[in-house]
């Protein structure tokens, strides 16, 4: 249920049942306007969790806020927050829950305190989109990290120097990031086993029916045979390269050859399994990443129409019009475009 009431300012949240017994690790989220309530509750019920098992309190969750006040969720549930944390907050993990667009993740405060938490040795992280608010507060120099895959595209834009991985979670040192969704439950887990024991952080996600604990290194998405609906080898190579060369496109005879058929075989497949041939399976994969791109970069049209290898931007508008209906500047803040027709 929403609620209106915050904390107030300065005060520090306590959880129930007195002081803990032993070291309580404390742990604050960030929370930007609209971030990803599931990403949210994914990461902060398994500590609740633990506490309750444990019989005693392990960890301490606090939320903050640019502004105080409620912070208002992708679904318009509103979460009451702390202002910001200052200087020796006391916190020993701060995390970022951001969602939507990164066009709204321009938080020069937000930067600030996390610059500030990290010069204290406070160990800082993302989730879902929060890793590209790390990026722009430049906390990710010289680590590894993840991001939502949705969100990857514009980042490697914004920050060429960067490389998410494409990870569910990844811990580097004093960096921990995830990509979101259902994943925080499975960096949770790894965050609760290191401290307490595999045994009891497998209790934990039990008690929530998380069955299927995946490592830091699982999939954020399902493989491509699941995606395609395909389990054709010589079509799933080819389809791996297509998403790999975005900005490229890929001669028909090269994806044959990759395919070990001939490039009148190779259009038959992807007319059989696909609906189309295969520089059309491509070029869709194409105009998708920009749309993307529209959605989520600052980049200009005619630079996304460049980076997705169209040679014009009139052309990419052309094609863009034709896959989705629209023109690109009408997809620029809009709904996700996705064609009628689209593969996956």
């Amino acid at each position: 249920m929403a609620r209106s009431d915050s904390p107030a300012a300065g005060a520090r949240p306590s959880l129930p049942n007195g002081a803990a017994t032993g070291p309580v690790q404390r742990i604050g989220f960030i929370l930007l306007p609209g971030f990803a309530l599931m990403s949210y509750a994914a990461a902060t019920e398994p500590l609740r969790a633990a506490n309750i098992l444990a019989g005693r309190p392990l960890f301490e969750v606090a939320a903050f806020g640019e502004a105080g006040g409620p912070v208002a969720s992708s679904g318009g549930a509103t979460v009451p927050v702390h202002p910001l944390p200052g200087r020796e907050a006391g916190l020993d993990i701060a995390f970022v829950c951001a969602g939507g667009s990164p066009a709204a993740w321009h938080r020069p405060a937000v930067h600030a305190a996390l610059r500030q938490l990290a010069s204290e040795g406070v160990r800082i992280g993302g989730i879902s989109g929060g890793p590209y608010v790390l990026a722009a507060a430049g906390l990710l120099r010289e680590r590894r990290f993840t991001v939502h895959w949705e969100h990857a595209p514009a980042l490697r834009e914004a920050f060429p120097a960067l490389v998410p991985e494409q990870a569910r979670f990844v811990i580097d040192r004093d960096r921990l990031t995830c990509g979101g969704g259902v994943a925080p439950l499975d960096m949770m887990h790894a965050l609760i086993a290191a401290r307490m024991g595999e045994g009891f952080a497998r209790r934990v996600s039990d008690w929530y029916l998380h069955t299927e604990v995946a490592g830091a290194a699982g999939p954020q998405r399902a493989s491509l045979c699941e995606r395609y609906g395909v389990s054709h080898p010589g079509l799933v190579a080819v389809l791996e390269k297509m998403e790999a060369s975005i900005a490229v496109p890929l001669p028909r005879a090269a994806m044959a050859r990759l395919a070990g058929v001939s490039p009148r075989q190779l259009d038959r497949l992807f007319a059989r399994h696909l609906g189309a041939g295969a520089a059309e399976i491509h070029r869709r994969l194409r105009l998708e990443h920009a749309g993307r791109l529209l959605r989520e970069s600052p980049l200009s049209v005619a630079e996304i129409a460049f980076a997705v290898g169209f040679s014009s931007p009139g052309h990419f508008a052309r094609c863009f019009r034709s896959a989705f209906g629209q023109s690109p500047a009408m997809a620029r803040g809009a709904r996700p475009a996705v064609p009628p027709d689209a593969p996956a």
